[in-house]
């Protein structure tokens, strides 16, 4: 008969396992309200005014105060918009200047599409450095300009802001962060920081190239070259621990930026670095765990795990085979159908691996179980896809497109996101029915998705000046495969099939591709 004591420790184990479950997603709602709350008043304090120049969505930030003030023109780099920018925007408002940031021409909320030959100064670019004239002129009419002013430009931008203090010699000071502009000379633009991540090697030899060209071959990172008062000065500071798109949060690079213009303008505010970095980890973390306990309140759509179950043998040539076919089929295809910077090809790529990976399952699938158990809920298949895209929608997409990049789409971006997710859903059916069932093994997941980014490297490689800009996409894409990879793991073990976070994987995926790809013209 049992004892009182051992009851009381039986029940106490079989209660562990719940009461951390509540633990932990108690410890996400937390993460998720702090992040939340601590990125809503990112801007306490601050006066926050929303503009339009022209078509351009223009937003100035300053601190409150009546007094003119130099002006700072904020820009973003490729694939961004101007939510990206606000870490420069606030920690410059805070520090007594009036900054502008706005919306390139393609980008974002920009109605207006790029228009020119992207690979030609005098194309795209051209309109980018004109674009930025009309916010320059527009910035320093505002009631507390003073007329004094500086551009800071973001990777893409950072050559545009280069060209733009070339050809006006009255900018005070440029800030190139990421830079990569192949018009620097030794004596312009006037006053030059450039601003690169710890963690972006090719961009830290050109950032002491370019700092080079005045102070000569031995520059070094973090000195001050030249003199401020006749526009000679030149430094170039890598910011530690961090990337391409890091770099925009670091305290060190808000930190630089401001203290270079308090130099160039013998200023002494010193508004403290945005610190929304650690927010956002906070929030979509809290938000990640949030999901994992939602995907319980999916339906079952089938009794048993559905998916091809092949162990490493089949799994080996299937992940492979299209990863190296892929880039040889789409080597010659055209590309510009679609007005997206290698969009186009983008879809293609998933469409083709997609088909390639859906052949190899049909004609392998009498060389090993599958599993395909019966009865198919179609009506639970449908509520799960479509609870889960809408909280995709809502809990994630809605908190980016609020604090880090503009992820609600215009009216042209509309018919992008149809054609995106016609080209990526059959790569993320056939990746999921291969990667599950009974028997799949461990690491299935993470195979495919290496074999896919690598099967878009060869591609580059194939056809680097056609598809340069997909270097700028594959980080994103690993990003997004890795958040995404552990939602729909979940949906699969609460589902049991591979449909329901295939097709919210493509549709999530199609929308994420077709709002942030800068929306060209002819």
């Amino acid at each position: 008969m049992p004892t009182r004591g051992s009851l009381r420790t039986g029940w106490s184990q079989s209660r562990v396992p719940s009461v951390l479950r509540w633990l932990v997603l108690a410890a996400g709602c937390l993460a998720a309200a702090i992040g939340l709350w601590q990125l809503a008043h990112a801007t306490a304090g601050l006066s926050v005014t929303r503009s339009a120049v022209g078509d351009t969505p223009v937003t100035v930030f300053s601190d409150g105060g009546d007094t003119v003030r130099p002006v700072v023109i904020i820009a973003h780099g490729f694939a961004g918009s101007q939510q990206l920018m606000q870490p420069f925007a606030v920690t410059l408002a805070r520090s007594g200047y009036l900054a502008v940031t706005y919306d390139l021409l393609g980008h974002g909320r920009n109605p207006l599409p790029l228009s020119g030959d992207v690979t030609r100064a005098e194309g795209a670019t051209a309109n980018l450095v004109a674009e930025l004239g009309r916010v320059a002129a527009f910035a320093r009419a505002l009631p507390l300009s003073d007329g004094r002013l500086a551009v800071l430009g973001h990777s893409m931008a950072s050559d545009i802001v280069v060209r733009f203090a070339l050809a006006e010699t009255d900018v005070a000071a440029t800030i190139a962060v990421s830079m990569f502009s192949p018009v620097v000379t030794a004596t312009a633009p006037g006053n030059l920081l450039v601003i690169v991540g710890a963690w972006e090697p090719g961009l830290r030899a050109e950032a002491l190239r370019a700092v080079g060209l005045a102070a000569g071959p031995g520059a070094e990172e973090g000195v001050t070259y030249g003199k401020v008062s006749d526009g000679s000065a030149r430094r170039a500071v890598f910011a530690d621990h961090v990337e391409h798109v890091g770099v925009l949060y670091s305290g060190e690079s808000l930190a630089e930026a401001r203290d270079w213009l308090n130099l160039v303008w013998n200023r002494a505010d010193e508004g403290a670095p945005d610190a929304r970095g650690l927010a956002i980890v906070l929030l979509f973390l809290g938000l990640f765990i949030i999901a994992r306990f939602a995907t319980a309140l999916l339906p079952r759509v089938v009794a048993r795990a559905a998916g091809s179950g092949h162990g490493w043998r089949l799994l080996l040539p299937l992940g492979l085979a299209p990863a190296l076919l892929a880039p040889l089929l789409l080597w010659k295809a055209p590309v510009g159908f679609l007005p997206v910077p290698v969009g186009d090809y983008l879809a293609m790529h998933f469409l083709v691996y997609g088909l390639l990976t859906a052949a190899g399952l049909w004609f392998l699938s009498g060389m090993a179980p599958g599993s395909q158990p019966t009865p198919v809920s179609r009506s639970g298949m449908l509520a799960g896809i479509a609870a889960a895209t809408l909280f995709g929608l809502i809990a994630i997409y809605w908190p980016i497109d609020l604090f880090v990049t503009s992820f609600v789409p215009t009216g042209m971006r509309l018919p992008l996101i149809l054609a995106m997710t016609a080209g990526l859903l059959p790569y993320f059916i056939a990746d999921e029915w291969l990667t599950r069932g009974e028997g799949a093994p461990r690491g299935a997941y993470l195979f495919t998705k290496l074999c896919f980014l690598g099967s878009l490297a060869m591609a580059i490689a194939l056809n680097l000046e056609e598809l340069f800009f997909l270097i700028i996409i594959v980080p994103v894409i690993l990003v997004f495969f890795a958040l995404f990879g552990m939602l729909s793991s979940r949906i699969y073990a609460r589902t049991n099939h591979p449909f329901v976070g295939a097709v919210t994987n493509a549709l999530l995926f199609g929308w994420a591709i077709a709002v942030t790809f800068p929306i060209l013209g002819s």
